[in-house]
């Protein structure tokens, strides 16, 4: 573990070190930071009286045992929503990412016709202080800030929101931390992708990042972005329940048809897979990531059979030699785990730890004296 100098050792650094790095001793944190045992119990008393820190006994190993810290989840909770256009579900999660409670909620019109309803829920759901929120939406975060407004309204506390693609990756990425490069691809009624590189979520210059719905394929059709050809409008979710003439009412129904073995649905899976395939090989080639994970409604095993069978022919061999291509791990739960990955990155980092900190040390100001008449 790379060293950390003893100006950068903040309590939101050392809660870092704790969380993270899994240093459970003051002695260890002297050892990493080269801070002095007093100034380490200093930083550390203000991350136990803030409760983000636990302190128990630790086990003697002959001589006396030091105490172990560890980071405490129960500390706090995040809020979190993962809404698409007709229907959601919210979460409240304590601060380790785990989710406490979880509910469906109805968006009838879209996210931000249905905000009030989810802020109702949300309240009626709480466990404890709530220190940020995290939402998840379709389309462009940037179309959704009324959203954030009213969120904050109800609550004083960070409120982060960006694309469920985006969001779904990172949830993807916290269970496979190991892997530095992945793509997660979503195959529902749209088509997109979040790309995690070097280990970091990338959104592109206007958070455009990841739209390969919209990548032109032969045979492809009218887009309701405006462009002809794109692929969703052969492998998304509208055109697959189009080509089972009302076999069908929903995404779920066809994903349940081809689980059965109803053979037209599992052929219009596995062509659908093989045309996202498509633009998924173009992808690898230009990102080389270890690791494609699919997600989404129609994410099951004839899908992902289509998508492998094009990647491994038509991207080429140096990015697929070592390249995995796999099923979610989260599922439906990828967009609230996510987006509790999100907010958490945020509240819990050094910077947002020790703004807290200060602020909670500050002495609050005495209100005004009312003039007398």
């Amino acid at each position: 573990m790379p060293r950390v100098t003893g100006v950068a050792a903040t309590s939101g650094e050392i809660l870092r070190l704790i969380r993270e790095e899994e240093l459970h001793t003051r002695a260890e944190l002297a050892r990493c930071t080269g801070l002095s045992r007093p100034v380490i119990g200093q930083r550390v008393n203000e991350l136990l009286e803030a409760g983000l820190v636990l302190e128990s006994p630790g086990v003697s190993s002959g001589g006396r045992p030091a105490a172990r810290l560890e980071f405490n989840g129960a500390g706090g909770t995040v809020l979190v929503a993962s809404l698409g256009h007709t229907h959601g579900h919210l979460a409240v999660c304590d601060l380790a990412g785990s989710i406490l409670r979880q509910e469906p909620v109805r968006v009838d019109g879209g996210p931000g016709a249905g905000i009030g309803a989810v802020l109702d829920l949300w309240r009626s759901m709480e466990r404890g202080p709530v220190l940020g929120v995290g939402i998840a939406v379709p389309g462009a975060a940037a179309e959704h800030e009324p959203i954030v407004a009213a969120v904050a309204d109800r609550y004083p506390v960070p409120v982060h929101l960006d694309n469920d693609v985006n969001v779904m990756a990172l949830g993807e990425h916290r269970l496979r931390h190991d892997v530095e490069d992945l793509l997660f691809v979503k195959a529902s009624t749209g088509i997109g992708a979040g790309i995690i590189s070097g280990g970091r979520l990338q959104r592109g210059a206007y958070g455009s990042a990841g739209e390969i719905g919209h990548i032109p394929v032969l045979d492809g059709l009218l887009c309701g972005c405006g462009t002809v050809g794109c692929v969703e409008t052969v492998a998304g979710g509208a055109a697959l329940l189009a080509q089972l003439k009302g076999r069908a009412a929903n995404l779920p129904e066809l994903a349940a048809l081809a689980r059965a073995g109803d053979l037209e649905a599992v052929s219009v899976l596995r062509e659908a897979g093989r045309r996202i395939g498509e633009v998924v090989a173009a992808t690898v080639n230009v990102l080389n990531p270890a690791l494609v994970v699919l997600g989404g409604d129609l994410a099951g095993k004839n899908l992902i059979a289509g998508v492998r069978e094009t990647v491994y022919q038509r991207a080429a061999a140096a990015a697929t030699r070592r390249l995995r291509i796999e099923p979610s791990l989260l599922g439906d739960d990828a967009g609230l785990l996510g987006c509790a990955t999100m907010i958490l990155d945020h509240i819990l980092a050094p910077r947002s730890v020790d703004a807290a900190l200060r602020a909670a040390s500050r002495p609050a100001r005495p209100q005004d004296p009312t003039p007398v008449p």
